[in-house]
């Protein structure tokens, strides 16, 4: 009698192909094998595709800086240099523990979320990072643009952008949306240079100190606001509530109370 062969493997393939359970086995190694690939080139683009969309970001941010007016001059006095800070949304200072590089690992975690009360949550998010990076530009001592990232709800999903504030932290020096989900041709115009330049000038509160921001419902009326879009009042709306939610207290609100204290 011929002696057993205990090797699995050499059994397995000793099977017919007809075999159910071979088939069953070796349908089972094949997607486990595949499924292995496919989770190691993921973990293995994930640092390629940060690095990409900081790439973009950076580029972005770039070209939102040299479309200001004036701002050439200012980049080439000061070496050209954005500077960068992680901050503490709730006390305006400079993040502990957290930098540029470990910002998305800190905001991975739902402890360092915070969730908003519906009176309060101007912008539709329903809960807020507790840290945000920024970027300064200074002229000497004091910071004489300082670029702030924003997201709120607008018509077809969420809008993110950029808004650039001069050293009075009340000015809008310019804007550059990032993404969103608007209707082409409608709200989605809201991507268009045409519409952002109406950005720069526009003063975001009044002498008392009161949030006066808004998207118009038509061509603006006034230094608090910038030209609406036709046919796209919601998605005017969610820009106006979003500019107003991120520039309020439980947005950057405490950081620009202390630049205006000197303090960055």
């Amino acid at each position: 009698m011929a002696e057993r062969d205990w090797n699995p493997w050499r059994r397995l393939l000793a099977l017919p192909n007809e075999s159910r359970t071979k088939t069953v086995i070796v349908a089972f190694l094949v997607s486990a094998v595949c499924a292995a690939l496919v989770s190691g080139a993921t973990v293995a683009l994930r640092p390629i595709q940060a690095a990409n969309r900081a790439a973009e970001e950076q580029a972005r941010i770039a070209a939102l800086v040299d479309g200001i007016p004036g701002m050439a001059a200012i980049l080439e006095q000061s070496g050209g240099t954005l500077s960068t800070v992680v901050i503490n949304l709730e006390t305006g200072r400079a993040a502990d523990g957290v930098t540029p590089a470990t910002l998305d690992a800190a905001l991975s975690d739902p402890a360092n979320w915070t969730a908003l009360e519906a009176g309060a949550d101007l912008a539709g998010l329903g809960q807020r990072p507790d840290f945000a990076q920024v970027f300064f530009l200074r002229e000497g001592d004091e910071v004489s643009l300082v670029l702030l990232p924003l997201s709120g709800q607008g018509y077809g999903g969420m809008i993110d952008a950029i808004l650039a504030l001069r050293g009075d932290m009340n000015t809008i020096a310019g804007i550059a949306v990032t993404r969103h989900s608007e209707t082409p041709g409608l709200g989605g115009r809201i991507e268009e240079r045409s519409w952002q330049a109406s950005f720069p000038g526009t003063e975001l509160r009044d002498d008392s100190g009161e949030m006066r921001f808004r998207v118009a419902r038509g061509p603006s009326s006034g230094v608090h606001e910038v030209d609406g879009i036709t046919g796209a009042t919601r998605t005017g709306r969610g820009v106006t509530q979003m500019v107003r939610f991120w520039l309020g207290p439980d947005g950057y609100g405490p950081l620009l109370d202390a630049i205006a204290r000197g303090e960055f």
